[in-house]
Order: structure tokens, then C-alpha cells, then sequence
């Protein structure tokens, strides 16, 4: 029970971020921003050049330890990638995935999972996104492989993209890689308190769905 939970958990969660994950036109109910536009009508602020950042400059180029105006070394914990760590966060259950989808693509190919094949046309409309920008997205997962162009299956014009069996196999790893890491994330809650955070998060997408007249296709048992 707590693994179809989690399954729709994180389905739910996928459609919150939703709106930001592509680069959306204006959508009835969530906007946002191309982040090239916002960033070009952000103030440039003047960038301090003194001595002492300079120095770290010059110091990082070498390869050392990055120092505060103090001319201390910075303290915080860092991972082997350079990132910096917050405590001990224990092993990635992501780290013997081979190559992880960005957010986009797995919104794209969970969307073609759920409904079957689809035309540019169709996704743009079902997502409320530009035609460009979709056909920009799949352009990627064509070029991977993980999606192929079939004819349509109903005799139309336009032709439709369906998930290959490589598609499906990343699909399924990202998936178990986000719920497994959920799972970590939510392993001191009670079933109680993870059945309230799916409900809920599920009542918020299903009424921004229903304002936005684009429900996502969910399957008949999962009121179960």
C-alpha cells in the first residue's frame, strides 16, 4: 500500500513543478517566466573587483581553498563533485543511475506513458505549452532515442510520438530513483501523515487542472 502511495506522491509532486519546468506560454491559473527575460530585465548590479576577491580569484584558479575577506578557509563540508554538503545526507540512491532525465523530459515521456501517443500538437495542448517549445523538448528525446515518430494510428496527417523501449527503461529508473529518494525523505513519517500529503497535494493539482480545463490522465483506481 505505502508503495502505491508513494508512486502517486510523486506523480503528484511532478505536476506542482510542472508550470517550470518548460518554458511556457501565459497559462490560465500559473505563469512563468522565461528565465532569459527575467534575468534581462533584472538590474545589473556592480560587481565588487577589491583585493581580496581578486585574490580568491586568482587563489581558486590555482585549485586553492577559497578564503572570506578574513582570509579564513571557508569550513563548510564539501562532496567529492565540489558542491558544498549539509550534514550527512547518507548515499545517493540515484548514484548507480547510469544518466538521469531533467525534469522536462520526464514530464514529457510520463505524459506519453500515461495517454499513448501523441502529436506535437496534442502535447502543446495538453500541457498548455508552444508548439515550439514542445517541439524543442522532444527534438532531445528523439535524438536519444527514447522517443520515436509513429503514423497516426487514426489515419491523421500529423504524425505522433510514441516511447520506445529504451524511453521506457530510463522512465522507470528515474522513477524508482525520485521514489526511492522520497522515501528516505519521508522515512520518519507516519502512513497518516503521507496519505494527508498526497490527498492534498492531489486536491491542489486537480483543481488547478480543472481551472486550467487539462486533466491529467489518472488511473480509475487511484482514489483506492
Amino acid at each position: 500500500m505505502l508503495d502505491r502511495r508513494l508512486e502517486r506522491l510523486e506523480r503528484e509532486l511532478m505536476l506542482v513543478a510542472r508550470c517550470s519546468v518548460l518554458t511556457p506560454r501565459e497559462r490560465k491559473g500559473c505563469q512563468a517566466t522565461d528565465p532569459q527575460t527575467a534575468e534581462s530585465e533584472q538590474p545589473t548590479a556592480k560587481r565588487d573587483t577589491g583585493p581580496d576577491l581578486r585574490k580568491e580569484t586568482r587563489a581558486e584558479s590555482r585549485g586553492e581553498p577559497r578564503t572570506e575577506s578574513r582570509g579564513e578557509p571557508r569550513t563548510e563540508p564539501r562532496t567529492e563533485s565540489g558542491t558544498e554538503s549539509r550534514g550527512e545526507p547518507g548515499p545517493d540512491p540515484c548514484a548507480t543511475t547510469p544518466a538521469r532525465l531533467d525534469r522536462s523530459g520526464y514530464l514529457l515521456l510520463s505524459r506519453l506513458d500515461a495517454e499513448g501517443a501523441m502529436s506535437i500538437g496534442q502535447l502543446a495542448d495538453a500541457l498548455q505549452l508552444d508548439v515550439s517549445t514542445v517541439n524543442r523538448q522532444t527534438g532531445a528525446l528523439l535524438r536519444a532515442g527514447l522517443v520515436e515518430r509513429i503514423p497516426d494510428p487514426d489515419g491523421g496527417l500529423a504524425r505522433k510520438l510514441r516511447v520506445t523501449s529504451q524511453g521506457a527503461d530510463r522512465m522507470a529508473a528515474e522513477r524508482t530513483c525520485r521514489q526511492t529518494g522520497l522515501s528516505r525523505l519521508l522515512e520518519s513519517w507516519t502512513l497518516e501523515d503521507v496519505i494527508r500529503l498526497e490527498d492534498v497535494l492531489t486536491r491542489f493539482n486537480r483543481e488547478v487542472e480543472r481551472q486550467e480545463g487539462r486533466a491529467w490522465p489518472r488511473e480509475t483506481h487511484d482514489a483506492e
